[in-house]
């Protein structure tokens, strides 16, 4: 049974979505990859539908911290650990989408330059980690 979610809500699935995207970006920064990442990681989430799309696609980008890898993660990995939570209590059939669709995004980046770096696969499997968390 879906349940809306509220403005707050859907800000919490698209820090998690777009920081996730961001922290592998992060991981191996260049200005030539940051465009290829950035088209690579919005067909990605253009891909999905449903109330994952909605909430990637509507209301304002979040604010993300930019000063170091670690408190860059200090606020993604928990906003996708609570856009779990958030998803099993109001649209449990859209977990499995926003698990898919984060995690694709994610290696799009990583693949857009140059391969997957092992940086970026560490932060992919942090990633993969905050959002296998159970509720």
């Amino acid at each position: 049974m879906e349940q809306r979610l509220t403005a707050e809500e859907r800000l919490t699935l698209k820090t998690g979505a777009f920081g996730a995207v961001f922290l592998v970006s992060n991981a191996d920064p260049g200005m030539l990859a940051l465009v290829r990442e950035s088209f690579a990681a919005s067909g990605a989430m253009a891909d999905t539908s449903g109330v994952v799309k909605e909430a990637l696609t509507t209301g304002p980008l979040p604010k993300l911290p930019r000063d170091s890898d670690s408190e860059i993660e200090s606020v993604v990995l928990p906003a996708l650990r609570r856009a779990v939570e958030i998803l099993r209590e109001k649209s449990p059939v859209d977990v499995g989408t926003y698990r898919e669709v984060v995690l694709a995004a994610a290696d799009r980046v990583a693949r857009a330059h140059h391969g997957v770096t092992p940086k970026e696969a560490a932060a992919i499997e942090r990633i993969r980690d905050a959002l296998a968390q159970p509720a």
